[in-house]
């Protein structure tokens, strides 16, 4: 089949960030045809007037637990920490096979209807095979574009790498180059001399995939283990750093040198204390970045959030620094453009698909969304497009999304979604878990209180190594 899109302003989020107004993009196949004027298309094309709308690259969500979608806005109120006990040390463990379907599923929907058409699942609650297949057979059940970034956080990344059912799961589940489902392994690196993540490391390489890590996370994560990959030889271009919120000028230096990436989630670093969103450092160091969304346990699900908060804490930050010297900023370092291809061709790149992703460009695969929104008059007048979409667009703008050349969004409706079967599945997880908790502590768990027990220098159960950076030493 092919579609055309007629008379709009096309973001093409290419070197230059070329803004092309009323422009034509046709697509057959899976790919981006021709982009023009008045183009002639093949007869039988689905045409999609977008006078008035801004067609863009389809987003890429380059860090998401997908798996926790079905506890949406649960921890609305939390803290880190609070985060941490209750998935890692007490109810993670309670989450079924077929509830990480549930939360895949309605996240994978969620993310088609936002315009993300290619999602980073972070998947960490991995606690067996069988809840891998069922990761990805919700994934799979969807039209979306996605990468399964498989981890455990109840177990000890040496462990699970090496367990014959992970592998069984690899040679069963993932084919190398898969089109619609990447791969990466997900656990982090808490700084414990030891090492004990080398053997996961060298597992990775094995595989020739590459890792994402949560680094630079107060209480957590930060420069020691990040020194730990560089000096092994862990550190590369396939590494994504998440959050990098609380590191040393030492541990961009090191991220710079081997050419890998951060994965800034704004929304979640300044809220549950991860540390300042990093934005302004990785310019600082050159460090390619990309955007995420963390979790829906606490925050929107949506790419349009995370470009305006992002540009809200950066800016921010610069006004404070500039008023702390008695100065005024009077050009804001971080403009709306920059964010727009962080949230497009920036993800792209993080996962190694920047050569057929992430950009309006002829050749490129069909990942498309169309912003229009005729009821709506927040949609005119479009005098400034790359800010419109990082200020004034939200997921009810996004009118048509194709992927991989299919439409599977149209006139902001999802097409072929059966959303009452999803419905059906995370009410089911949602009974569950409150069975299981019980209602005391379900209703608790909205805001729990942390006992100075379990206030650690990070949540990990496979190492007792505490850093002197934070409060443990």
């Amino acid at each position: 089949m092919s579609v055309v899109f007629r008379n709009g302003t096309v973001l093409t989020v290419d070197a230059g960030r070329t803004v092309l107004s009323g422009h034509d993009v046709l697509v057959t196949g899976d790919r981006i045809a021709a982009v023009g004027v008045g183009l002639e298309v093949p007869e039988g094309t689905e045409e999609v007037d977008a006078t008035g709308g801004i067609v863009m690259p389809g987003m890429v969500d380059t860090h998401r637990h997908m798996w926790q979608t079905s506890l949406r806005g649960y921890g609305a109120d939390w803290t880190l920490t609070q985060y941490f006990v209750w998935n890692y040390l007490e109810w993670g463990r309670i989450f079924r096979p077929e509830d990480i379907h549930a939360g895949n599923l309605l996240a994978a929907l969620e993310a088609l209807d936002a315009g993300v058409t290619t999602t980073v699942d972070w998947s960490h609650g991995l606690q067996t095979p069988q809840h891998a297949d069922a990761a990805v057979d919700a994934l799979a059940s969807t039209a979306g574009r996605f990468v399964l970034a498989y981890g455990n956080i109840h177990d000890a990344p040496a462990n699970w790498t090496a367990d014959p059912g992970f592998r069984e799961f690899v040679s069963r589940r993932i084919t190398p180059g898969d089109d619609m489902l990447g791969f990466q392994l997900a656990f982090d690196v808490t700084g414990d001399p030891a090492f004990p993540e080398r053997p996961a490391f060298e597992v990775a390489r094995e595989l020739g995939v590459g890792v994402t890590t949560h680094a630079g996370v107060w209480g957590a994560t930060n420069d020691d283990g990040v020194r730990l990959m560089h000096e092994h030889g862990f550190a590369g271009p396939d590494t994504v750093y998440v959050h990098a919120a609380t590191l040393s000028a030492d541990s961009y230096h090191r991220i710079a040198a081997t050419g890998g990436s951060v994965s800034v989630s704004t929304e979640s670093e300044q809220s549950a204390g991860q540390g300042y969103p990093p934005t302004w450092a990785l310019r600082e160091h050159g460090i390619p970045v990309s955007l995420s969304m963390d979790t829906s346990m606490w925050w929107s699900a949506d790419l349009f959030s995370a470009m305006r908060t992002t540009l809200g804490a950066d800016r921010s930050r610069e006004h404070l620094e500039a008023h702390a010297r008695g100065d005024t900023v009077t050009h804001s370092s971080l403009r709306a453009e920059q964010v727009v291809e962080w949230a497009t061709r920036g993800g792209a790149r993080a996962i190694g698909r920047e050569s057929d992703l992430g950009s309006v460009e002829v050749g490129k695969k069909a990942d498309l969304v169309l912003l229009r929104n005729d009821h709506s008059p927040v949609s005119f007048p479009l005098l400034n497009p790359h800010g419109h979409v990082a200020f004034q667009a939200q997921r009810g703008d996004v009118h048509t999304v194709l992927v991989d050349g299919r439409v599977v969004k149209r006139d902001g409706r999802l097409v072929d979604v059966d959303l009452a079967a999803a419905r059906t599945a995370v009410t089911a997880t949602v009974e569950h878990l409150r069975a299981t908790m019980g209602e005391a502590a379900w209703q608790a768990g909205m805001n729990p209180e942390i006992p100075e027990t379990k206030v650690l220098d990070n949540p990990y159960t496979y190492t007792d190594y505490r850093s002197a950076a934070t409060h443990g030493g």
